[in-house]
């Protein structure tokens, strides 16, 4: 991306880097639009990621992975997510969805699942949110009811990304307690589940207002068996699982919408250039380089949050408050960004021949997702309370 200088740690990173710029520009922006206007969920770009070993960077390579820092795989994730959001967030999803088993799994079970999770030939989806419990997650009602050596599981999952068209659910039931009660936190626990079992089956789509090729729909579970060696980590236990994993997907949302605001900054600045008013650039207008440059700084500012952030994790070190911070700094200048650039371009920017009016509808959705940003605040608010206690 122009004027975007990457944290090149060595001569891997810097390879990784230049691959993933050459599959943004080969692969991602010749097809986003059409995609995207056709509503096309793109399965062979995960293939070609896959392949080029994106779909795995942050595990340990004994793992399968490819055994890079999380500073540098956010890195590529801005990269992708700025050529196009629905490729950038799906890696991002991917790689969450794989969170449990790379942690909490068991020797066998890593050895069993995280080969083809993390090859490349295989997309996941992560499976938290219901109808009735989005912001309050610990309130979800599906469950898990043991049935012999099985678990038997009944529910409805809502706003899941990949629905219908992963191979895999990291899910999460509750296989004890009251979804209501005063601890319903507890009693929840992470199954992984196959997309091929019996009783599991997708809604229809929903119509969103963008990132149209990525598919979001309801997931359905109705008496699907799942072999007990198929729950990970503890009975009971999954929703530190699960909170874990969202602080990791936190890193991984800020820097998917990094990457839309800064297309957005290139989009308005490319513009700007080349269109004249008055017998000039319009870029040589205070009042728009004032604009831009405000852009520039929020940009800059959100990708040094999230990879201070980053830096933590690889380190570590306690990093949730940092995550929650760089989540809503990046995806709020995202919404900014985006909004200013369709006001730079005027009524260019209003129109589909200019991708400055995607990337807005796009930005919205980064501001809910993975916790809206009202939940950031109140978890870094908490923090702050924490400690002066």
């Amino acid at each position: 991306m122009p004027g975007v200088e990457r944290e090149i740690r060595d001569d891997t990173t810097a390879a990784l880097f230049a691959l993933t710029t050459q599959i943004a520009a080969d692969e991602l922006q010749p097809k986003v639009a059409a995609a995207e206007r056709d509503g096309r969920f793109p399965r062979e770009v995960f293939g070609t990621l896959g392949q080029a070993g994106l779909l795995s960077l942050p595990y340990a390579e004994e793992l399968g992975g490819g055994g890079q820092p999380y500073e540098t795989y956010l890195q590529v994730v801005e990269e992708l997510a700025a050529a196009w959001l629905a490729i950038g967030l799906g890696v991002s999803v991917h790689t969450l969805t794989c969170f449990p088993i790379a942690t909490a799994g068991t020797p066998e079970q890593q050895d069993r699942w995280l080969p083809g999770m993390l090859g490349g030939g295989q997309l996941g989806a992560y499976c938290l949110s219901e109808p009735g419990s989005g912001s309050d997650a610990a309130g979800l009602v599906t469950h898990a009811v043991a049935d012999g050596d099985e678990f038997v599981i009944d529910g409805v999952k809502a706003w899941i990304t990949h629905s219908g068209v992963a191979d895999f659910y990291t899910l999460f039931a509750r296989t004890s307690g009251d979804p209501a009660g005063r601890d319903r936190a507890k009693g929840i626990s992470c199954f992984h589940v196959p997309a091929s079992t019996a009783g599991v089956s997708a809604a229809p789509p929903e119509h969103k207002m963008g990132m149209r090729s990525s598919v979001t729909a309801q997931l359905r579970f109705e008496s699907a068996r799942v072999p007990a060696a198929q729950l990970i980590g503890e009975p009971g236990l999954g929703f530190p699982i699960a909170l874990a994993a969202l602080d990791a997907g936190r890193l991984g949302i800020a820097a998917c919408a990094t990457g839309v605001a800064q297309a957005a900054l290139d989009c308005a600045v490319g513009y700007a250039g080349q269109r004249t008013q008055f017998g000039r650039p319009v870029i040589d207008f205070q009042g728009l380089q004032f604009m831009l440059a405000d852009m520039a700084t929020a940009v800059a500012a959100a990708r040094a949050l999230y990879l201070a952030a980053a830096r933590r994790k690889d380190a570590g070190q306690q990093y949730g408050q940092q995550a929650a911070m760089a989540k809503l700094l990046a995806t709020d200048t995202a919404m900014r960004a985006t909004t200013d650039a369709v006001q730079i371009l005027g009524g260019y920017g209003y129109v589909e021949d200019f991708p400055a009016e995607r990337l807005m509808r796009e930005a919205k959705v980064l501001q809910i997702v993975e916790g809206t940003n009202q939940i950031q605040r109140m978890v870094i608010g908490r923090e702050l309370a924490a400690s002066v206690r």
